[in-house]
């Protein structure tokens, strides 16, 4: 028998609340299978059976007949909020859902997100490979990486990554670290696939691996990572902190700390929130923040969070963000050689 996602039913007594958990629940991957007010429920509702139940209800006393019901009735678990949930644009939204995340992983577990990693090649190539700029050639190919980019990617993540990286040229001088949230299982498969057509060397990044231009490092999920000035990975020793493997916040706020203005992020296709709390972080360091648009996205739950903070300072498709990084290095190389 096929593995299902797991189903949530959420109930609560306002429609903006209401909303809020529903389009949480659905942006991490999950089946919302009833989203309404005590008061709108229809005959039947409880036979909907969900893996669990989300319940947020403001006015307790006025729901205390409906509360008795469900916890006698209810079949499944029940998951109580304990605050009701912010704008998702005020600055405490991304930790809220990470706890309300947190609480749906302990009840049902992961969501299915299923990559079809071998299909990759086939479905999308570039319209034409950035040929590398005069400037690019100059560039001496030392030891430490003189700029590193994040790239954060989830549902859907590994197709737009891929695309972006074919684009690229191969003297690009720039090191990068993907933070894709996938099954450990898949990370050593995802290497291959992301520079089978392209020139980049790609592999997972663990501890001791070297961060260097024309190289693509994949975080590990099972320990965090941080790193060195020269670029080297070092193992934490520990888990990614919150809900999320690898963290996409936390690989961010790490390598903000070690390279400042010289690292940039790129938030792709994906689900959630993970990144929108390093984000802000990495802007403030003077390093660009750039997200993928929604409508190139297979769910833009990810880089519509980013865009949120204020701090996206360019939005395009995996081909746009391939050249805007292309010319904004060699800007950047050609001001440098003026100066």
């Amino acid at each position: 028998m096929t593995p299902r996602n797991p189903r949530i039913g959420v109930i609560a007594d306002t429609s903006l609340q209401c909303h809020l958990l529903a389009s949480a629940v659905r942006g991490q991957g999950y089946e919302v299978v009833l989203a309404t007010a005590p008061d709108n429920l229809e005959a039947g509702w409880l036979e909907q059976k969900p893996d669990a139940w989300l319940v947020d209800l403001a006015q307790e006393d006025r729901w205390q007949v409906f509360l008795d019901m469900l916890l006698e009735q209810a079949t499944t678990p029940i998951l109580f909020c304990d605050s009701q949930a912010p704008a998702r644009i005020a600055p405490e939204y991304p930790r809220w859902e990470r706890r309300l995340l947190g609480k749906l992983l302990e009840v049902v577990g992961q969501p299915m997100i299923r990559e079809e990693l071998a299909a990759l090649p086939a479905r999308a190539k570039p319209a034409r490979p950035i040929q590398a700029p005069a400037e690019f050639q100059a560039v001496p190919r030392g030891d430490a990486p003189e700029r590193v980019w994040v790239l954060g990617a989830s549902l859907g993540g590994p197709a737009a990554v891929k695309l972006f990286l074919d684009c690229l040229p191969p003297e690009l001088p720039v090191a990068f670290f993907l933070a894709q949230h996938i099954d450990g299982a898949f990370l050593d498969t995802l290497a291959k696939v992301l520079c089978r057509d392209n020139s980049f060397q790609c592999q997972v990044g663990h501890d001791g691996s070297a961060l260097r231009h024309g190289t693509v490092l994949i975080a590990p999920v099972d320990y965090a990572v941080t790193f060195t000035g020269t670029g080297r990975v070092c193992s934490l020793g520990k888990p990614w902190e919150g809900p999320y493997s690898p963290s996409i916040d936390q690989t961010m706020q790490n390598i903000s700390l070690t390279f400042g203005a010289r690292a940039g992020a790129i938030l792709f296709s994906g689900m959630g929130v993970d990144g929108s709390v390093g984000v802000p972080q990495l802007a403030a360091r003077g390093a660009p923040v750039w997200a993928q648009t929604a409508e190139s996205c297979a769910v833009s739950s990810q880089p519509d969070a980013a865009r949120e903070t204020g701090c996206v300072s360019f939005n395009g498709g995996p081909e746009a963000l391939a050249r805007q990084l292309v010319e904004s290095v060699r800007q950047e190389l050609r001001s440098a050689a003026l100066t």
